[in-house]
């Protein structure tokens, strides 16, 4: 079986050159979404990235990160999870991807495409002006929460307002389970709370947005690529009007400001939630990365 090791953020230097290449990798080969999110283990092998990865309870190999040969790596794959005793399944295709394997292993993969998966990524000035007619309702939201909250203002995530968020957060979740105790938020709290322990290590980015003493939004994200930067959370009081706008703006406008290169804001996706679906796409989006799963066919 391939030799695969849990990611951690201390590996950033390792995996960071096979992580860069391309621009058209969604946010599941994030580092630090690999940092986080469920259990994911990597190794290097033929030159390439190669990735384990578990969540609720599927195991999943996203498609091998490297330039040359990707067959003996995909073999490799296959065989490991033949050895396993575990279905093949391939995550992140995006059309170059799937083209390579359909190539590569002709009809021996089902494939599926869920527009719930695929990432929304922003124009950056777009969302950190909010200019034009379309963008009218965004910003009357947001200038509805200024109008609201005269004293608010924004600050980089640090450890004084770290204790304030994680009070935010706490409540966040308290009240949404209220609300539906049927709802699960475990995976989400635990990578959450993670990060904000390793944000730092991680080379994370938060903003939050504070008034007289109280926190009512907050999000983090890090780089992905030389020109996108991936928000990886947001969270905003339910009952404060138009924070969601406000930190939706306001983060763009304070990474356009840190960092000139970045272009565009990776949202990640909308798993398939129709409100959540909704929300991203008034926004508009510049453009959607579209990633598929194969499953390997008896296997």
């Amino acid at each position: 079986m391939l030799d695969f090791r849990p990611i951690t953020p201390k590996d950033k230097a390792l995996y960071a050159p096979y992580l860069s290449i391309g621009h058209k990798r969604g946010c599941e080969f994030s580092f630090a979404n690999l940092c986080l999110w469920g259990f994911q283990q990597a190794t290097i092998f033929e030159n390439h990235m190669v990735l384990f990865s578990q969540f609720y309870g599927l195991t999943v190999y996203p498609f091998p990160l490297g330039k040359g040969d990707k067959k003996p790596v995909l073999d490799a794959i296959m065989a490991d999870a033949k050895k396993r005793g575990i279905p093949c399944h391939i995550t992140g295709l995006d059309a170059d991807a799937k083209q390579t394997l359909e190539t590569l292993y002709p009809g021996m993969f089902h494939y599926h495409c869920s527009p719930g998966a695929f990432d929304y990524v922003y124009d950056i000035h777009d969302l950190a002006d909010l200019k034009g007619r379309k963008y009218h309702r965004k910003r009357n939201h947001y200038n509805r929460f200024r109008e609201t909250y005269p004293q608010c203002s924004a600050a980089p995530l640090s450890g004084e307002n770290l204790p304030l968020v994680r009070e935010m957060i706490d409540t966040w979740y308290e009240t949404k389970l209220r609300e539906n105790p049927d709802a699960d938020f475990q995976m989400e709290q635990d990578a959450l709370y993670k990060a904000l322990e390793q944000y730092q290590a991680l080379d994370m980015d938060g903003l939050v947005l504070r008034s007289e003493g109280q926190v009512l939004a907050f999000t983090l994200g890090s780089q992905m690529n030389e020109d996108t930067f991936d928000v990886h959370f947001e969270k905003a009081r339910p009952e404060a009007d138009g924070a969601y706008a406000a930190i939706n703006c306001e983060f763009a406008q304070y990474i356009r400001s840190k960092y000139p290169h970045i272009l565009y804001l990776d949202r990640e996706e909308d798993m398939g939630i129709e409100g959540l679906r909704k929300a991203k796409q008034s926004y508009y989006p510049h453009h959607q990365i579209e990633k598929c799963r194969a499953v390997l066919l008896n296997n």
